[in-house]
């Protein structure tokens, strides 16, 4: 399982749109208020909070919208509702009823503060952004971990969807980055008749869990061969450097209250970052980084600090496994994890086999393999999927096993479009001119926001919402792991 996500959560979560420009959408939704809602009196707020199982935690204001962060009230077993509750944290970017509405998910913990998807920006649109179930605090207490699958994930949006739909009644768009890509594909797979459509950025598709060639063949051609050759040089000294290194990480370690009793050792966590740094490059970085990747004979001073930027040492501490638990359950269990041949590291690796989910999850939580999941999914994209984009960058690592078009898709409208050179951060607005104005066009037409000029020629597709510094930035926390 390959690290990559360090910079998850929000990277890819709150992908903004830059650089394609638009017009607004009209001075009607400027004021953040229903101002042509049949009930103009009643404050979005409290038409929420009327809703049975809704609880405000706080509103944030922000110029245009109406911004609150909840919880709803969830079965933690949607097969047996009556087993119990727990609270599930979202958010609500809040702009007009009468504006078409998006369901964002990163697939993981939910952002507090304010932020635009780029469907939601290209739509000019509402926003609704749930936490991923056993992601904290949207965690059952005690934890039955055999609730936590793909269909369960989905039965929450299914319900949350239910209950705020009286309010917003125009089109619903899913959308999601990474793992939150993955999210919005499993949820029209079980809930096909939710959704207007689907726009998955940068989501993996791991068939069968245990054939990855794939990403072999990948990183046997990613950028150009001179970059190539000396990722594998400096991850290969970092190992032969171990020693000293090593003790620096403990040190480290000490001083920062880290420990690793999850993964068994400073060593063994240290191994697993350096297995990550190939990877993690590709992932969040450009062919233009190459020049950053230090020489071989670098000093360990160089060395250590490249290590730490582009895998980060916290990854594989109790503290940086802890909050992405839910993530390595899933991983080993039922989404699979890629598994990377290493052939120039020969002789230098102490544990083969310990970058997998179990790993990284503590012993005492059971977890069994359920073969299949991944399988059906995909069939039912090929097969039966409509309204569903797939976005995916070129050198992302992640696009080594992507989804699976099947035949007559754009008949269907299902499209997939690659960003040239891009990493896990791609999106629409990289994506080559008539790509970009395809999957902005359908974007609009599924949210049913098209103008006219886009009904009769889809050159004319652009954002329907300005560009936001604040709304649309790309955060970029460090945060470890995955896709």
């Amino acid at each position: 399982m390959r690290k990559a996500l360090r910079w998850l959560l929000a990277l890819v979560v709150l992908i903004g749109a830059i650089g394609a420009g638009g017009t607004t959408a009209g001075a009607a939704y400027a004021s953040g208020r229903d101002t042509t809602d049949t009930n103009t009196d009643t404050d979005i707020k409290n038409r929420i909070l009327e809703i049975p199982g809704m609880r405000l935690v706080e509103e944030k204001p922000y110029a245009g919208y109406r911004y609150l962060v909840m919880t709803y009230r969830q079965p933690i077993d949607h097969r047996q509702p009556k087993k119990g509750t727990f609270e599930q944290r979202f958010t609500l970017l809040h702009k007009d009823t009468n504006r078409p509405t998006v369901f964002f998910t990163s697939g993981y913990h939910v952002s507090t503060n304010p932020s635009r998807s780029e469907p939601t920006r290209i739509i000019d649109g509402n926003q609704v952004s749930m936490e991923y179930r056993f992601f904290t605090p949207s965690r059952p207490q005690p934890a039955d971990w055999s609730k936590l699958d793909i269909w369960q994930a989905a039965s929450d949006q299914h319900r949350l969807y239910q209950a705020l739909k009286p309010v917003y009644g125009k089109n619903w768009l899913a959308t999601g980055g990474s793992k939150g890509g993955m999210t919005a594909t499993y949820f029209r797979r079980f809930y096909p008749d939710d959704m207007n459509g689907t726009v998955a950025y940068v989501a993996p598709n791991d068939i069968d869990n245990d054939e990855d060639s794939a990403y072999d063949r990948f990183f046997a051609t990613v950028g150009d061969k001179a970059c190539r050759t000396q990722l594998d040089s400096v991850q290969r000294e970092a190992l032969v450097r171990r020693g000293e290194i090593v003790a620096r990480y403990e040190k480290w370690a000490k001083e920062n209250g880290k420990t690793f009793k999850v993964v068994g050792s400073a060593d063994k966590a240290y191994e697993n970052v350096v297995l990550d740094l190939v990877w993690s490059f590709w992932q969040y970085h450009l062919q233009s980084d190459c020049a950053s990747v230090p020489a071989t004979k670098a000093s360990t001073d160089e060395l250590y600090k490249f290590v730490d930027d582009i895998s980060g040492f916290d990854a594989y501490t109790d503290q940086g496994l802890e909050r992405f638990t839910p993530y390595y359950y899933q991983a080993g269990t039922e989404l699979g994890a890629p598994t990377v041949k290493y052939p120039h590291l020969k002789g230098l690796l102490k544990y083969p086999g310990i970058n997998q989910p179990r790993s990284y999850v503590p012993r005492d939580i059971t977890m069994k393999w359920h073969k299949g999941s991944m399988a059906d999914v995909d069939r039912w994209v090929r097969n039966d999927s409509t309204r569903m984009l797939f976005v995916y960058g070129q050198n992302d690592p992640w696009s080594g096993e992507p989804f699976r078009l099947g035949r007559n898709a754009e008949k269907r409208h299902d499209f997939r479009f690659y960003a040239p050179g891009g990493n896990h951060g791609s999106n629409i607005a990289q994506l080559v001119a008539d790509e970009r104005t395809k999957a902005t066009a359908e974007v609009l037409k599924w949210a049913g926001v098209a103008p006219k000029a886009v009904e009769k020629d889809e050159k004319a597709a652009r954002p329907l919402a300005p560009f936001d510094a604040k709304l649309d930035h790309v955060k970029t926390e460090r945060q470890f792991l995955r896709p």
